[in-house]
């Protein structure tokens, strides 16, 4: 199975490349499939921007993730 992780856009570089926040990690990670702006949620896989998302629906997909690592370390 694979996972995409939601992160929000903090900054645009050169060459296709961004900056990305998931909440306690920030990363440079490749947006040439999608097109974005700085403030707009993506769903990352292995690197790259896959998909777009709504601010909701990457907070709530967060908030899930954070559930089940909390649930796995009882």
């Amino acid at each position: 199975m694979c996972i995409a992780i939601p992160a929000e856009v903090l900054e645009i570089k050169d060459g296709n490349i961004a900056v990305v926040d998931y909440g306690d990690l920030q990363q440079e990670v490749r947006i040439d499939l999608v097109d974005v702006v700085v403030g707009e949620f993506v769903l990352v896989h292995v690197g790259f921007a896959i998909q777009k998302l709504s601010r909701e629906e990457a907070l709530q997909t967060r908030q899930v993730f954070e559930e089940v690592y909390a649930a796995m370390e009882e």
